[in-house]
């Protein structure tokens, strides 16, 4: 049966989508995590894709649809995801989002989640549906929600998310390809005319390879970050530019023009307000009565600082827009070639505090957290415990931060 392209087949996942909307039918969906990084978003994105590419998927008319864990309004904030999505020849628009969804829900039982780049569902979707989730694909510590006898259940350490799924996936996708030789296996799409069936299925490949591909590079640093990478990462990549080289996009591929490409991108924050950086890569938890907030960035304190006359304003304002009690912010950033990690930490009551003292106590060795030498923190009362570090544990990222911050919240330490 004929195969589309990437691009072609979300146009068809959201026509889906608002079909099944229609006729309150079943659904099947690949999210990712609520931050929506890149690794989040490509990995739902080609999951899907190859899922919903498969010839049983296709005898029955239906897609899988990969959702992008946010409103579509913040899309614009990831200008690395439009240099990405580019390769595919998809524009932000067409993406997925929770707008999509519509205000009034699928019941239940008409839905099954798979989760990528996280291994529990959060947020309104987490009350919803938490118990129509049916496998995950994640490179976070496991959190003990998604069943043992899960299909996917594959949670394990990798540089990313994405290096995990292709893992997965790739003999399934391989069939795909090799299916792609028969005469007619390709579906011409904006008035192309069929004159080679593996040239089309090759480069439409390519393409979901593309953007794969760019977030393991960009989760990697390029495959040079030492204490990132791993054999599945390598694993991954092989395949990934194996399946780009074959193409006709691969005379003009070269790993590291295109992971600058990506991350020149990444690292363009002039155009957004401190409110937007914050928001752009954030992640919320919560224990007990106490709900954690953290933002990562790839720009210094000093950097957001000097953005915001009053930043201190800016951020209470945002902890109190998301309802915590306790926030950080996680820069990490290339400084004259060296790279480096900081952290600030706000607690706005008395339980917040206790937790953030508990904090330091459990972690500061491990993170080797030195007090920076200049603070744009002002001592304020509606804030109970503030501090800036210098993060000399430049392996530890929010991944690690997270959970230690929760444990000093009361979270159980075996589920982290």
């Amino acid at each position: 049966m004929s195969r589309l392209s990437i691009r072609a087949y979300l146009a068809a996942a959201k026509r889906h989508l608002q079909k099944v909307l229609k006729e309150q039918s079943h659904a099947s969906f690949v999210i990712g995590n609520e931050s929506a990084d890149l690794d989040s978003i490509t990995c739902a994105l080609v999951y899907s894709y190859i899922l919903s590419e498969k010839l049983e998927a296709k005898k029955s008319g239906k897609y899988v649809i990969p959702v992008t864990n946010i409103p579509a309004s913040e899309l614009r904030l990831r200008p690395e995801l439009k240099a990405l999505l580019k390769h595919a020849d998809i524009k932000l628009q067409e993406l997925i989002t929770l707008d999509d969804l519509e205000e009034e829900p699928l019941p239940k039982d008409k839905t099954d989640w798979t989760l990528v780049d996280h291994n529990a569902l959060q947020g309104e979707l987490g009350e919803l549906y938490h118990s129509r989730v049916i496998g995950a694909i994640d490179h976070h510590v496991d959190e003990g929600t998604v069943s043992k006898d899960a299909e996917p259940r594959v949670i394990t350490k990798a540089g990313s998310c994405n290096s995990l799924m292709i893992n997965y996936i790739r003999d399934t996708w391989q069939k795909i390809s090799d299916s792609a030789m028969t005469v007619g296996a390709a579906h011409p799409q904006n008035n192309e005319t069929l004159v080679d069936d593996f040239a089309y299925t090759s480069t439409w490949d390519a393409q979901a390879a593309k953007l794969a591909l760019g977030s393991v590079l960009i989760d990697t640093v390029n495959m040079k970050a030492e204490h990132k990478v791993t054999e599945h990462d390598k694993k991954a990549v092989r395949f990934l530019e194996a399946k780009i080289n074959i193409s006709k996009l691969g005379k003009d591929y070269d790993r590291d023009t295109f992971f600058t490409e990506v991350n020149e991108a990444k690292k363009d924050l002039d155009e957004l307000t401190v409110e937007e950086i914050l928001r752009k890569d954030y992640k919320q938890w919560t224990e007990g009565d106490l709900t954690l907030g953290i933002s990562s960035s790839v720009k210094s304190i000093e950097y957001l600082a000097d953005k915001e006359k009053d930043f201190e304003s800016t951020l209470k304002k945002y902890a109190k827009s998301r309802g915590l009690q306790l926030f950080a912010i996680g820069p990490s950033y290339s400084d004259s070639g060296n790279f480096k990690r900081e952290l600030l930490l706000m607690a706005f009551n008395g339980k917040a505090k206790e937790a953030a003292e508990k904090f330091v106590k459990l972690g500061k060795e491990e993170l080797q957290l030195v007090d920076a030498k200049h603070s744009p923190l002002k001592d304020d009362k509606e804030v109970t415990f503030q501090h800036f570090w210098d993060q000399k544990n430049l392996d530890a990222s929010r991944k690690r931060i997270a959970p230690l911050l929760r444990e000093a919240m009361g979270a159980d330490k075996e589920k982290l």
